[in-house]
C-alpha cells in the first residue's frame, strides 16, 4: 500500500506554469465576450435624437452599417461639453487605436434614412463625415482589443524567464524554478562510463570512496555489525590531482541517483535563493535515497563565516552555508544522504562545515609520486598511437611534480607536436619536447637578441649548471639551453629528488646553484644584470620560509610564524614584533648573501672550465648532462642515474 501511495505521488503529474499564463488569457477573453461584449458600441439612441444632434451640429462622423441597420455616431469635442452629452459612451476598457462611438441607434430602411439625411444636410453649415461600410468579424475586433494585453503579457514572461536564467531551459517555465536546485542526475537511466578503473595512482583515496560505494550496495555488511554509514566526505587536494574524476568514478560505480553540482550554483543575485536550492537539492535525494551528492569546489559556499559581520546586513552566502550545515547534520535529517565535495582550498572553509557528523572523512588527493605517474601515462596513452619502445619509467621520472592533469596535457601535447612533424607515431623525444614547451613555454628561434645578450645569457645558464655539478645536493642536471622560452632568454632543466622531507644543507646547496648565474655575470663580466630576476624571486621564498616556517635559523630559533589555518597571511598584523622583524631581514639577507659568495668562490676556481661550458652552448644552443661530464668528469656524490641524454 505504501508503494502504491509513493508511486500515485510520484506519477502525479507536475504543474505547469503555463496553466496560469493560460487562465489569465482565458479570463481576458471571456470578461470581453461576455463581461463587456458592447465594449465598441455607444449609449443607445433613437433615430430623432441623432437628427436633432445634426441639426445642433454636435456631431463629427457617422459610420453607416449596412448589413445590420445600425448607424454609429461620433461626438465632436466641443459637443462633449454639453451637458446633454455627459452621459455618452466615450470610454472603454480595451485599449484601442480608433475613437470609439458615443452613440449608436437602428434605423429601418436604408434608402428613406439616406433620403432623411440628404435633407437634413441642405440646412446643416457644416456637414459631418458620413461613411457605409458592413460590420466586421467579431472576432477580429476581439483579437484587436486583447493584442496589447497579448504582447504584454509575452514580454513579462520573457524577461522573468531571462532573470532567472532559463530562457533555453525547460519546458515549463525557470520564472517558477529560481529556488530550484541545479544539481544535475546521473542514475541507472544514465550511462556513466568512468569508473575506478579510469583512475590511476590514488590508491588511498580510492580506497575511502570505494567503501561508500560498497556501503551503497551492500549495507547489511557494514549494518550487522554496528556500522554507520559516512555522512559525508570530503576531498581535498591540489588543482589537477583527480578530485573531479574521483567524484565521476563514483558516479559511473554507485548504481545510486547521483545529485552532481557545483558550489557556485547556489549562488544567486536574489535574497534566499541559495538555501532555497539547498533544501531543494536535500529534499530531491531524500526521496531518492539512498543517494550520493557531489557539490563540487565547494569553498564558494562554505568559506569560514565572518566573527564582525556589519549589523543590520543580509549576507546570502552565509545564509546558504547555515541551511547546508541544517540539511547535513541537523534536526530530523535523513542519514541515508552521502555528500561528496571537492576543493583545493580546505584551510578557508568553516569550523562547523569541517567538523565530523557532516564531513566525516577528509580525504587528501595529493601529487602523484613516481610510480603512480607511471600509471597515469598508461591511462593516457591508451588512445594515442606511440612508438614501441616508449619508456613509461623514463617519462614519470621527466615529469616531478606534475599533476594528472598536467600528465594528460603532456601526453595531447606529445601527439601535436609528432603530428606536426609528419610522425606516424609519439615517440620518446616528442614527450621530451611537450615537457619542455609546457615548462618553459614555446620556442622563440626568431627572437631578436644581440650577440653580447647571448654571451651574456650563455655564461648565467652555464653558471647555473657549474655550480649545480659541483654541489653535492643540488638538482641533477637534465639540459641547458639559450633558446628563448616563454619569458625567459634561456632555462636549465632539472630533475629535483622527490623528497618527503629536506634538510637546511639541501635547501643551502639548490639556493647556491640558483644563484650561480647571477655570480657568472659577476666572475666572467665584473657587472651584474636584471637577467636574475626569477633565481632572486626564488631563493628570497626559501630564505624566508628557512627563517619564518621552518625554523632552521640560529638567530631566530626554533620558531615559525606559519599560520596553517590560513586565517591571518601576514595581513595587517604581524604575529611578531619589529625588533624580531629586523632579525629576520637580516638573517634573510645574510643566508642569500652568503650563498651567492659560494657560487662567486666556486665559479673562480672553475673559471676555465665555466668559460668551455658557455663556448660550446654558445656553439649548440642546447647542451645536455654528457657534455658536462666531458668538461668536468662524473659527478663523485650522484646518488642515483637518472637518463636525460635526449636523441
Amino acid at each position: 500500500m505504501a508503494n502504491n501511495k509513493k508511486n500515485t505521488k510520484e506519477n502525479k503529474p507536475k504543474f505547469s506554469p503555463y496553466w496560469i499564463y493560460g487562465i489569465l488569457i482565458a479570463l481576458f477573453l471571456g470578461f470581453q465576450l461576455f463581461g463587456n461584449s458592447g465594449y465598441d458600441e455607444g449609449k443607445k439612441i433613437t433615430p430623432s435624437d441623432f437628427f436633432k444632434y445634426l441639426q445642433d451640429g454636435d456631431i463629427e462622423k457617422v459610420d453607416v452599417i449596412t448589413n445590420t441597420g445600425t448607424a454609429k455616431v461620433y461626438l465632436t469635442d466641443e459637443a462633449l461639453q454639453k451637458d446633454i452629452h455627459k452621459n455618452s459612451k466615450s470610454t472603454s476598457f480595451i485599449p484601442s487605436a480608433t475613437k470609439l462611438p458615443n452613440y449608436t441607434f437602428k434605423f429601418g430602411s436604408l434608402n428613406k434614412f439616406e433620403e432623411d439625411i440628404d435633407k437634413a444636410k441642405e440646412n446643416l453649415s457644416q456637414v459631418p463625415v458620413i461613411a457605409f461600410d458592413q460590420e466586421h468579424d467579431t472576432w477580429t475586433n476581439l483579437l484587436m482589443g486583447i493584442l496589447p494585453f497579448i504582447l504584454l503579457i509575452a514580454v513579462w514572461i520573457f524577461i522573468m524567464r531571462r532573470m532567472s536564467g532559463g530562457a533555453g531551459g525547460a519546458a515549463g517555465g525557470q520564472i517558477f524554478n529560481i529556488g530550484k536546485s541545479k544539481a544535475k542526475l546521473f542514475d541507472q537511466n544514465t550511462e556513466v562510463k568512468t569508473t575506478f578503473k579510469d583512475v590511476a595512482g590514488l590508491e588511498g583515496a580510492k580506497e575511502e570512496v570505494q567503501e561508500i560505494v560498497d556501503f551503497l550496495k551492500f549495507p547489511e555488511k557494514y549494518t550487522t555489525l554496528g556500522g554507520k554509514i559516512p555522512k559525508g566526505a570530503l576531498l581535498v587536494g591540489p588543482p589537477g590531482t583527480g578530485k573531479t574524476l574521483l567524484a565521476k568514478a563514483v558516479a559511473g560505480e554507485a548504481k545510486v541517483p547521483f545529485f552532481s553540482l557545483s558550489g557556485s550554483d547556489f549562488v544567486e543575485m536574489f535574497v534566499g535563493v541559495g538555501a532555497s536550492r539547498v533544501r531543494d537539492l536535500f529534499k530531491q535525494a531524500k526521496e531518492k535515497s539512498p543517494s550520493i551528492i557531489f557539490i563540487d569546489e565547494i569553498d564558494a559556499i562554505g568559506r569560514a563565516r565572518g566573527k564582525n559581520a556589519m549589523s543590520g546586513s543580509n549576507d546570502e552566502r552565509e545564509n546558504t552555508l547555515n541551511q547546508l550545515l541544517t540539511e547535513m547534520d541537523g534536526f530530523g535529517t535523513n542519514t541515508n544522504v552521502i555528500v561528496l565535495a571537492a576543493t583545493n582550498r580546505a584551510d578557508i572553509l568553516d569550523k562547523a562545515l569541517m567538523r565530523a557528523g557532516r564531513f566525516d572523512r577528509q580525504i587528501y588527493v595529493d601529487l602523484p609520486d613516481i610510480r603512480e605517474r607511471k600509471e597515469i601515462f598508461e591511462v593516457h596513452l591508451r588512445p594515442l598511437k606511440k612508438a614501441e619502445d616508449l619508456d613509461l619509467d623514463f617519462l614519470s621520472k621527466q615529469t616531478p611534480g606534475f599533476s594528472g592533469a598536467d600528465i594528460a596535457n603532456v601526453c595531447n601535447e606529445a601527439a601535436l607536436i609528432a603530428a606536426r612533424n609528419g610522425k606516424k607515431s609519439v615517440d620518446k623525444q616528442d614527450f621530451l619536447d611537450a615537457v619542455d614547451r609546457i615548462i618553459g613555454g614555446l620556442e622563440k628561434k626568431n627572437k631578436i637578441i644581440t650577440p653580447s645578450e647571448k654571451r651574456a645569457v650563455a655564461f648565467h645558464e652555464a653558471g647555473h649548471a657549474t655550480v649545480s655539478w659541483m654541489l653535492e645536493h643540488a638538482a641533477p642536471l637534465v639540459k641547458v639551453t639559450i633558446v628563448p622560452r616563454g619569458r625567459s632568454l634561456g632555462a636549465a632543466w632539472y630533475l629535483p629528488e622527490e623528497r618527503l622531507i629536506v634538510r637546511p644543507e639541501q635547501m643551502l646547496d639548490e639556493m647556491c646553484a640558483a644563484l650561480g648565474g647571477r655570480a657568472a655575470e659577476q666572475v666572467i663580466f665584473g657587472k651584474i644584470s636584471t637577467g636574475a630576476l626569477s633565481d632572486l624571486e626564488k631563493v628570497t621564498k626559501q630564505a624566508r620560509a628557512m627563517v619564518t616556517i621552518y625554523g632552521l635559523s640560529d638567530k631566530v630559533g626554533n620558531l615559525t610564524y606559519y599560520d596553517s589555518s590560513g586565517q591571518n597571511e601576514y595581513g595587517f598584523t604581524k604575529p611578531y614584533s619589529e625588533q624580531t622583524a629586523e632579525l629576520i631581514d637580516k638573517e634573510i639577507s645574510d643566508i642569500i648573501e652568503k650563498q651567492y659568495k659560494r657560487a662567486v668562490e666556486l665559479l673562480e676556481e672553475n673559471k676555465d672550465k665555466l668559460t668551455e661550458l658557455a663556448e660550446v652552448l654558445l656553439e649548440k644552443e642546447v647542451i645536455f648532462k654528457d657534455n658536462l661530464q666531458k668538461i668536468f668528469g662524473e659527478r663523485q656524490f650522484e646518488t642515483e642515474e637518472v637518463e636525460t641524454k635526449q636523441e
